[in-house]
């Protein structure tokens, strides 16, 4: 059944993080009956992840980037902007510091999975998407220095938060200009979304075998980036609930291939 894939940035609104959304056993309870199938990392020949701030690409995809470069494949982290919009009310300086904590936070978190020195593309967060061809000229630079045609995972065009649609859809067009294999992966989907849901395309939805050790490794790089977990500028409330790291941590993790 083909579903549709882009543009619910209205359902993700519609549902913010003050609200739990689809709780992990539910997800858990609809994967267990219907299992998806397995993606085969055994056929990566490199990897190119593109966040659009920094923690997507842990949040997301921590696992499978610990477990493959366990397994000896390349592994590139490239984030689109710093992140310095984070935090609603913030003054300009305080982005700015921010950026600064972010892309510390990010390096920090590499460096837990064992990944080089992240890309930072430094385009303007929350604004994303007023940037996306000059995004798609940087994309197709980095996945056309590849000695082979890699992997290219991305935030789904289908994800809910502007600037994970729009990273999603430059991503799309650097791979269909290099031969990179495009892969996306979900974040606020596993929020607003529901099993069965006909916004999201099941029809190309693979689960990502990781072990435990890997997932475990995720939590501690997910754990670099207090900046999102902890109180900040905006009052007593973090950036991302505890319950948001939870989920992810227990629902695994997938890919749109």
């Amino acid at each position: 059944m083909q579903t549709a894939s882009m543009g619910n940035c209205a359902r993700f609104a519609a549902k913010p993080l003050t609200h739990g959304g689809t709780p992990a056993p539910v997800w858990l309870a609809s994967l267990e009956s219907r299992p998806l199938p397995r993606l085969d990392l055994t056929e990566c020949p490199g990897l190119v992840i593109v966040a659009a701030h920094p923690d997507d690409e842990t949040l997301g995809l921590g696992a499978t980037i610990a477990q493959l470069v366990a397994s000896g494949v390349d592994v590139r982290v490239v984030s689109a902007s710093d992140g310095g919009a984070a935090q609603p009310g913030a003054t300009a300086s305080e982005q700015t510091r921010l950026a600064t904590t972010r892309r510390h936070e990010l390096r920090r978190a590499a460096g837990v999975l064992s990944v080089p020195e992240p890309v930072s593309l430094g385009l303007p967060d929350g604004q994303l998407a007023d940037h996306e061809d000059t995004l798609t000229d940087l994309l197709t630079g980095i996945l056309g220095t590849s000695g082979t045609r890699p992997w290219c995972a991305v935030t789904w065009r289908g994800d809910g938060h502007p600037d994970h649609e729009a990273v999603g859809r430059a991503a799309a067009s650097a791979c269909a200009r290099t031969g990179a294999e495009l892969l996306e992966y979900p974040v606020w989907m596993w929020h607003w979304a529901s099993p069965s849901d006909a916004a999201v395309p099941w029809d190309r939805a693979h689960a990502v075998p990781v072990s435990d050790w890997a997932v475990a490794r995720k939590r501690q790089a997910a754990q670099c980036f207090r900046s999102q977990f902890e109180p900040g500028i905006a009052g007593p409330t973090p950036v991302l609930p505890p319950f948001v790291l939870r989920r992810l941590l227990t629902v695994g993790e997938l890919v749109f291939r």
